[in-house]
């Protein structure tokens, strides 16, 4: 799969809306920051009806440079404001927060994935039919209204709302919290993100976890290897967000807060109101709770209507997830053997996990 320039950063956005549960609604009194809102909804007729009262986020990245300073964009290596004009996303995550707001799930919609982007008007005003493409020409091609129309259409899950980061938004998320532990297994020297690390643990500044969450050409594997170490560092985040170390420490925690709503742009509809209510819903959410995965994909390489080098979601699994959560079903499965009728020993009850998801314990390295 081809490289992109785009920066795949959800973790910030993950955090406004996951981590932030686990702080009390009494926090907000010292927030200063300001949500921007845009009209994500814009033109969307018809829309797949609600089956539960769970909430679903699509969580973007985009990769605007606005808001860094001249020696970031150095140390990043990204060009500059003005030769990256314009605004770019390559990862989306779907956040799907229960009924009971106890548990989460979180999905990782690869940017090649093939999808049937629906007509559209383009920005002169002139209708183009509906297309086979990657998924994130619908961003590119259309901004939220289109991508969130395309998903829609794909999984007939209805998007609640829409939180969109920038890299200058992420970079402060990681510095408010005095950086993030990630551990590597192998040396990391990667040509596009310009990152070097050695195996191990390192503490990761806003910028250097920029470089880490966009690498992708070291080790093989492309973008589904980047999506894992992504998972993997927001399980880090969250950890972190939800620390005695950062809860118990007001200008911390206050911080925190603040860089989290100012590094995102969200629909109109969601609230700061919005968000202390989900604070109050989850506050006993723990890690353990909270499943990470990629949708589930039967070919990596997929070629069909002019359309080259996607990514094509499995058949089956996919449908049964996208059902799953449109029902607010477990994705995981806990199925009880029965025992034998000699038996005194309990019943034994086995995980049937056929989505490979992680926990945030699970993304941890020890």
């Amino acid at each position: 799969m081809k490289s992109a320039r785009s920066v795949r950063i959800f973790t910030g956005i993950s955090i406004a809306t996951l981590a932030i549960s686990a702080i009390s609604a009494l926090a907000f009194g010292t927030v200063s920051a300001s949500i921007t809102k845009i009209d994500a909804f814009a033109g969307i007729d018809k829309r797949p009806d609600k089956k539960s009262s769970a909430i679903n986020y699509l969580l973007v990245g985009s990769d605007t440079r606005e808001g860094l300073t001249k020696a970031e964009l150095k140390e990043l290596r990204v060009g500059s404001v003005a030769t990256a004009a314009g605004k770019r996303s390559d990862t989306m995550l779907l956040v799907h927060i229960s009924k009971a707001r106890d548990k989460a799930v979180l999905v990782s919609i690869p940017r090649d994935t093939f999808a049937l982007i629906p007509a559209h008007l383009n920005k002169a005003g002139k209708t183009i039919p509906a297309v086979h493409s990657k998924i994130n020409s619908a961003f590119n091609w259309g901004g939220a209204p289109l991508l969130i129309q395309t998903i829609e259409e794909m999984t007939q899950l209805k998007i609640d709302h829409y939180v969109e980061v920038n890299f200058a938004g992420f970079a402060s998320v990681i510095d408010s919290l005095g950086g993030i532990e990630v551990c590597t297994k192998k040396d990391i020297d990667d040509p596009k993100s310009h990152l070097v690390l050695p195996a191990g643990v390192h503490t990761l500044n806003g910028i250097e976890a920029l470089k880490y969450v966009r690498t992708r050409e070291f080790d093989g594997m492309g973008d589904i290897g980047r999506m894992q170490r992504q998972q993997a560092f927001m399980s880090s985040v969250l950890k972190k967000a939800t620390s005695a170390g950062v809860l118990l420490n007001p200008i911390t925690m206050t911080s925190f807060i603040n860089s989290s709503l100012a590094a995102v742009t969200t629909d109109e509809g969601l609230k700061n109101s919005d968000l202390i209510t989900l604070a109050k819903q989850m506050k006993s959410l723990a890690t353990s709770n909270v499943r990470t995965l990629t949708v589930p994909l039967s070919d990596l390489n997929y070629y069909s209507n002019g359309v080259t080098a996607s990514v094509l979601w499995d058949p089956v699994l996919a449908p049964e997830l996208w059902d799953r959560l449109r029902e607010d079903r477990a994705v995981v499965d806990e199925v009880t053997a029965s025992p034998s009728p000699s038996s005194t020993k309990a019943a034994k009850v086995e995980i049937v996990d056929k989505f490979k998801t992680r926990t945030a314990d699970d993304n941890i390295c020890r």
